[in-house]
């Protein structure tokens, strides 16, 4: 334990897995943080440390990867996520926050920020003047809009929703709105994106979407949906294309996502909640009525909910 701190004021929480807070006490090894600092634990606490993806900083891929809630911790005991007033990590497992960002809106980048960021990354899509498509104006949409804005690219949000078009490109700051299921539009846009990011967990056809990519073009999942998507080869071969996944990153590449975060001043859009609203906002998300997440205020309201 002596690698590990607590954040004692786990100040805000969003899915469990998206935590931030204070520092209050730091174990005698550790060398990244001190009391008071402000900082954040996303998606994962633990890996193995030994195999080739946490050797190149890729704890996200390692087959033992320690979910941060629901998984077993290297000790036996359960992990419970941020559902608590305090919590104890192991300081390579926590992220600093930058001073200028919020903690409420800057909670959901600990997962939906590196989702969307890692692939851009990854596929080389941060080139201004690159054309990137962003599917789907949720949770992870609107943070993959705003990162790739932020690295100057071009974007088109793609959606079966019109109603959405304002949201894209007055709020979020969108280049272009494409409605997926206009095949007028679908026709204009054809072969004129250099890679596009799929954030929807729903099942939807992939073949005009790839044709939307120009040759040599990049389709990346991370939107996960309960059943398999078809995938005809014959478009991937005429051009070259990419069809790829991607999920979060690994504790580097979190940290400098955050960090550019804080430069860019990106953050998640939420909407800050109390404890015991917890069930209402569920059957709020089974509507899809939030815009674009919830995030509990845990340590201002746990101990009288």
């Amino acid at each position: 334990m002596k690698h590990t701190f607590n954040i004692h004021e786990n100040r805000f929480g969003e899915c469990r897995h998206e935590i931030v807070g204070i520092v209050t006490e730091v174990g005698s090894k550790v060398e990244k943080f001190k009391v008071g600092d402000r900082v954040g634990v996303g998606c994962m606490v633990g890996a193995c440390h030994s195999c080739d993806s946490c050797d190149n900083d890729l704890e996200n891929y390692c087959p033992k990867m320690i979910f941060t809630y629901g998984a077993p911790y290297h000790d036996g005991t359960n992990t419970y996520g941020g559902y608590s007033d305090v919590m104890v990590a192991e300081e390579r497992y926590v992220v600093r926050i930058p001073d200028n960002l919020p903690l409420d809106a800057g909670a959901p980048l600990l997962c939906a920020g590196i989702t969307v960021y890692s692939p851009l990354q990854h596929f080389g899509l941060t080139k201004p003047g690159m054309h990137v498509g962003v599917v789907g104006l949720g949770g992870l949409g609107h943070v993959a809009v705003k990162f790739a804005k932020g690295f100057g690219v071009k974007v088109t949000v793609i959606s079966t929703s019109p109603s959405k078009k304002k949201e894209a490109i007055e709020h979020l700051g969108a280049d272009y709105f494409l409605v997926s299921r206009d095949p007028d539009q679908m026709q204009a846009a054809m072969g004129t994106m250099d890679g596009i990011i799929d954030t929807v967990s729903a099942v939807h056809p992939l073949v005009p979407l790839i044709g939307l990519l120009k040759s040599q073009g990049k389709l990346v999942m991370v939107g996960a949906p309960n059943r398999p998507l078809e995938l005809p080869v014959f478009p991937l071969i005429m051009g070259r294309k990419v069809v790829a996944g991607s999920c979060i990153g690994g504790m580097k590449e979190t940290q400098e996502m955050i960090d550019f975060a804080g430069k860019h001043n990106i953050t998640a859009d939420v909407e800050v909640i109390p404890m015991d609203y917890v069930n209402t906002a569920m059957e709020r998300l089974e509507k899809a009525d939030v815009r674009y997440r919830f995030v509990i205020d845990i340590g201002n309201t746990l101990k009288s909910a």
